[in-house]
């Protein structure tokens, strides 16, 4: 087990997506996909790991997918804060299934979304359902709280970190994909804190990007 010295009875955490991908740029729907950051996913991680650099801001561990575009931005924001990194595959993307790779367009002119749709019907044909990404994130956080109290930023992407907020603040997830969406653009962050002896979350902030110094373009 991952061990410090922080004496704190809370968790600080931060749930980071990562930089803009080739994928984001260029339209497909990625999954686990592996594509890696463009010019810009760099230049937006750099930005971030500089501005909390300048701000004081730490963590006891970063924790990542190992995907290219996340695990980048992960060592590109320890470059400048100096702190480890452990890869998790757990933090992985959605399977989409057959999606994976494929541009938006062509993805659902061969694979229609069907009128009405369970959470336990799988993406893509072959991927995860909502219902076991929800299972997933609820792990992944489960694997969290198994590390002692103390700061973490966990480094992922929009889906697994969308459903790791709803495990964390107890949302079923619903048919059709219903229900509330947390919006993460590329290097946007939330910020909560766990208080474990009153199972207690507080959340301070969605899609967070004070690091913002340039114009980013909207990504899925």
């Amino acid at each position: 087990m991952f061990t410090h010295s922080s004496s704190q009875d809370y968790y600080d955490i931060i749930l980071l997506r990562h930089g803009q991908s080739v994928g984001n740029a260029e339209g497909y729907w990625q999954g686990q996909s592996d594509f890696p950051l463009t010019e810009m996913g760099e230049k937006q991680a750099h930005a971030l790991g500089q501005y909390w650099q300048q701000h004081g801001q730490t963590f006891d561990e970063i924790i990542t997918s190992p995907l290219s575009r996340a695990r980048q931005t992960a060592e590109i924001i320890a470059h400048y804060l100096n702190i480890p990194i452990t890869l998790e595959n757990i933090w992985k993307e959605r399977d989409n299934g057959k999606f994976a790779g494929m541009r938006g367009e062509e993805a659902r002119a061969l694979y229609p979304q069907p009128d009405f749709m369970p959470p336990y019907e799988p993406i893509g044909d072959t991927g995860e359902s909502q219902w076991e990404l929800y299972l997933r994130a609820g792990q992944a956080l489960h694997n969290l709280m198994n590390r002692p109290t103390g700061r973490y930023l966990v480094v992922a992407h929009g889906g697994i970190l969308n459903l790791t907020i709803y495990a964390m603040l107890s949302i079923p997830v619903q048919a059709n994909f219903h229900g509330p969406r947390f919006r993460f653009r590329n290097t946007a962050f939330a910020t909560l804190k766990y208080y474990p002896l009153k199972h207690q979350w507080h959340v301070y902030g969605i899609n967070q990007h004070p690091h913002w110094i340039f114009e980013t373009p909207e990504a899925a």
